[in-house]
């Protein structure tokens, strides 16, 4: 039952291939300190850029009420990002909503620069775990994909301070691009070894527009499997639950676990349960989606929780999102809402 609204039967839904809904993505703001240039290149968002008014933004209740409703249907995890969500204000008290409201897994992605001021915080308003992104321990490699002259120390400062206090296992995302940094992963596999996190390497994907993508750009990821089995053995384990995105691996020594996503080169749309919603409330049901679905006219024009979970079950049953499977040069350049809006 929805606590707000005991009209609501539970209802966990399934789209056009069976797939259910249980992740929800959120974010809370389309801001970044970061112009990492996968993401947000300065070309594109620059001091012109205009970002959302922070009027249009969801509020706190209004996320949290539409947390409930996605509950309803499925959703057992929730993850934060942005944009960097901690831009967002008072983020703790979010998490705080989220946390006391509804019995869920509770995520954060960051870039961890204000991580080392923040995680305490974050813990004690309800926060379970924390995934953070970080492209390269070489300072000139992760300045330059960061383009704001951010120090690698900054970000494992905050990793340091998460880990401190109890936030284990730490995920660490590092998307490799070929050229770029993709001479960095050993160096990554071995810092992190044995420390009880869990690096994980993402293929370099066409998410939104602007990123100049290339299939030339993508490593794939069996051969960075090859790369550090050959120097640090490792051996494939089982998934932790339907759905997973990351191939897990662990090393053969016993010294901790890695993982490899690769929605380029073995797509995994089959088994797809996100949802992602937008820092204006728009929600969408692929990454690499080119239009959503707005939610936030319904909840500020007096829509029913009713109303609303009507929308959100006929958008998921509805769903025939494929598009790692059927990727092409061609798609690859169509027009596509960007990562930074709608989160990774």
């Amino acid at each position: 039952m929805n606590s707000n609204n005991p009209s609501l039967i539970d209802t966990p839904v399934q789209d056009t291939r069976q797939r259910h809904l249980r992740d929800l993505r959120i974010s809370v703001t389309d801001r970044c300190n970061f112009r990492c240039t996968y993401c947000m290149p300065k070309s594109v968002y620059d001091r012109d850029f205009k970002f959302i008014e922070r009027t249009q933004l969801l509020s706190f209740d209004e996320i949290n009420r539409l947390v409930g409703i996605f509950k309803d249907h499925g959703v057992e995890k929730v993850r934060i990002t942005g944009g960097e969500p901690l831009l967002r204000k008072q983020l703790e008290k979010l998490i705080e909503m989220i946390s006391a409201s509804h019995q869920l897994d509770l995520t954060l992605t960051t870039n961890a620069t204000l991580l080392k001021q923040k995680a305490a915080v974050l813990q004690d308003a309800g926060l379970q775990r924390i995934t953070v992104s970080l492209d390269s321990l070489n300072d000139n490699t992760f300045q330059m994909m960061n383009d704001m002259n951010v120090p690698v120390s900054k970000v494992l400062e905050g990793i340091e301070e998460a880990d401190k206090i109890g936030f284990k296992p730490i995920k660490i995302n590092m998307v490799v691009k070929q050229g770029v940094n993709d001479h960095d992963v050993l160096e990554m596999a071995k810092y992190f070894k044995g420390s009880g996190h869990i690096v994980r390497f993402i293929e370099f994907m066409d998410v939104g527009s602007t990123n100049g993508w290339k299939m030339s750009h993508v490593v794939p990821s069996q051969t960075l499997v090859d790369s550090i089995n050959a120097i640090f053995p490792i051996e494939p384990i089982e998934p932790n639950y339907i759905g997973e995105v990351a191939e897990r691996w662990r090393y053969t020594d016993g010294s901790g676990e890695i993982g490899f996503i690769s929605s380029v080169t073995q797509a995994f749309c089959q088994s797809c349960t996100r949802a992602r919603l937008s820092a204006e409330g728009s929600i969408y049901t692929c990454l690499f989606a080119t239009q959503g679905t707005d939610l936030r006219m319904l909840l500020r024009t007096g829509a029913s929780d009713t109303t609303i979970s009507d929308v959100i079950s006929k958008l998921w049953q509805s769903r025939t999102d494929n598009y790692s499977e059927i990727r092409t040069a061609e798609t690859a350049t169509t027009r596509k809402i960007e990562m930074s809006y709608i989160g990774g």
